[in-house]
């Protein structure tokens, strides 16, 4: 039985799309054992996977070298004795925990010149940038001359729905047949992937005014805009942002009736639990990240400088994000027949 060590992405949402990996390579090997080596703040994503058999927490920081640490590390997991590893981020460092415990395929892409530290080497096609994630990754599950394509499976996380409900309830969550709407003003990687405050604020009284309980969710860093956010609505929003463990995020998020969200890790998990949602794109694209499901809408505006992937927006209009009305986001909620039909109405 092969045993495979898969190196995480450092991103939850990334994390995510590295999933249908994950699937495919339980297609070619069924009885590979199959274990993540992933960060903290990674791991309780990772856990939900029913691919995955144990998550390996890594005692590093992110962006940290602690070369002697690396090598400690990976010489107490060289006992487990993988067959191969997969090493998913493109970094220098993160090739080295497989290559110091002297497992013996260490495969990936050629990322920061890694030649030596992987012995299984993939290159990009040539001329093609910002290639779909997924595919990117799932790439990986076959050997490097593998031209074929088949269809990839959608991410998918495991939740009890006794266990949703029991934290929806202690949280305060509305009892059916009430609508809890979750929303996620919050996005890691930088302003520019983040809808305006003042706008969530506004779809937040929309949603209200319709009967629709909002909750504000995020990480601790994301308790600043969403607090702004509860403030400028008025009370219709109550946030939760860092006040939650991800895995209480997590079993939220399946106990709501909709989504909407900023592309974000948290965009990636509603659709990895099939739940309504309308995700919007701002500086980044929905061609190279999208949400995987069908329940999911994708609202932005063509302007001749999106994406352009950058933190924050390198002309100052912010014009992607700006523009985008709450009208729109409303309009593709109606699509989803999500929001309660007695009481609807027009954009604030």
């Amino acid at each position: 039985m092969p045993r495979i060590l898969v190196v995480a992405p450092n991103w939850i949402g990334d994390a995510l799309m590295a999933q249908p990996l994950l699937a495919r390579l339980r297609e070619r090997l069924p009885a590979a054992h199959i274990d993540a080596l992933a960060p903290a703040w990674v791991a309780p994503v990772l856990r939900r996977m029913a691919e995955i058999g144990q998550v390996i927490v890594t005692p590093f920081d992110h962006g940290e070298m602690r070369l002697r640490g690396r090598w400690q590390f990976a010489r107490a997991l060289k006992a487990r004795r993988y067959d191969q590893a997969i090493v998913l981020p493109n970094s220098w460092k993160s090739a080295l925990v497989p290559f110091f415990a002297d497992i013996p395929v260490r495969s990936g892409y050629v990322g920061e010149s890694r030649y030596g530290l992987l012995n299984v080497l993939y290159r990009a096609p040539r001329g093609v940038t910002r290639a779909p994630m997924a595919a990117h990754y799932a790439r990986l599950a076959a050997p490097p001359r593998d031209k074929t394509t088949p269809p990839l499976p959608e991410p998918r996380l495991a939740v009890d729905a006794a266990e949703a409900r029991a934290t929806a309830r202690r949280f305060g969550f509305a009892p059916p047949p009430a609508a809890n709407a979750v929303l996620c003003p919050g996005a890691e990687y930088g302003p520019a992937k983040r809808w305006p405050a003042e706008h969530f604020a506004r779809l937040a009284a929309a949603l209200a005014k319709l009967g629709v309980r909002v909750w504000l969710l995020g990480a601790a860093g994301d308790r600043e805009v969403c607090d702004e956010v509860a403030a400028a609505s008025g009370g219709a929003a109550i946030s939760l942002a860092g006040r939650t463990t991800l895995d209480e995020a997590i079993e939220l998020i399946a106990a709501s009736d909709f989504v909407v969200t900023n592309d974000s890790g948290l965009m990636h998990v509603a659709a990895a639990l099939d739940r309504p949602q309308v995700a919007l794109f701002g500086s980044s694209s929905p061609e190279h990240t999208p949400p995987r499901s069908a329940r999911a809408r994708v609202a932005r505006i063509a302007i001749e400088c999106s994406p352009c992937y950058a933190r924050e927006c390198p002309l100052g209009h912010f014009r992607c994000m700006r523009e985008l009305g709450v009208g729109q986001v409303l309009s593709g909620l109606e699509q989803l027949d999500v929001l309660p039909a007695a009481q609807r109405i027009p954009a604030p």
